[in-house]
């Protein structure tokens, strides 16, 4: 758990910098700063799918996962939940900011296959990079929307502890597939949260978060189908 540790406090850390830079921030340089994150979320986005989407053996689970993952997520009324927990505790548009940060540091290649190589392998090189990464994204995402991103740190904890004992636990029935898909489906969710920043099409990514537990249980029927 050393990495994901570092991880964190890389976040929170980074937090705590941008949080002082945005104090003497004019707002001018805040919607510039907005833009850049846009874009850079739309950009890992696209490369997630670029990288990801032709290895797929399943080419229209992303599909299914959306659809199912965005009807759960509408029926439970996911975005506007958390929407009005966040702004009960804050001003502006944290709730915004703080959901692309989630997306940003838990979604992506060294966050989810990190836990897994320092599991298996007590290798933390995945998890170290992706702590200098998320250190400097979250500096940049606290100086745009607040100290509040902070709360992402602990998000990402939870979501790198879970894959880290889960991958204890199933050692030898994890797949390559089974990761594969679930980083298809987050590249659309963090491509989606560009767009929403840009101003392009607001979407409510956070309502279409369950479509990440789709390709598990999918990949799992399927090799109990097999046994």
């Amino acid at each position: 758990m050393f990495g994901t540790i570092f991880n964190t406090l890389m976040i929170i850390a980074g937090s705590l910098i941008g949080s002082i830079f945005k104090k003497g921030i004019k707002d001018e340089y805040h919607e510039i700063l907005m833009q850049a994150m846009g874009l850079v979320a739309m950009g890992l986005g696209i490369n997630a799918l670029v990288q990801h989407l032709p290895s797929s053996k399943y080419p229209v689970l992303f599909i299914v996962s959306l659809a199912i993952g965005g009807l759960l997520g509408q029926k439970l009324k996911l975005e506007s939940r958390f929407n009005t927990l966040v702004n009960k505790y804050s001003k502006g548009n944290l709730a915004e900011g703080l959901s692309t940060a989630i997306l940003l540091f838990c979604i992506g290649t060294l966050s989810i296959l990190g836990p897994v190589e320092a599991a298996l392998k007590k290798d933390y090189t995945y998890l170290l990079a992706n702590g200098m990464l998320d250190g400097i994204t979250s500096i940049v995402l606290a100086s745009t929307f607040g100290l509040g991103i902070a709360v992402a740190g602990l998000v990402l904890f939870t979501w790198q502890g879970s894959i880290y004992l889960i991958a204890i636990f199933m050692k030898d029935s994890l797949s390559n597939d089974l990761l594969n898909e679930v980083t298809i489906v987050g590249g659309i969710l963090i491509l989606a949260s560009g767009l929403s920043i840009l101003g392009i099409k607001k979407c409510n990514t956070l309502n279409l978060l369950p479509s990440l537990m789709i390709p598990p249980i999918v990949l799992l029927v399927i090799h109990l189908a097999h046994l």
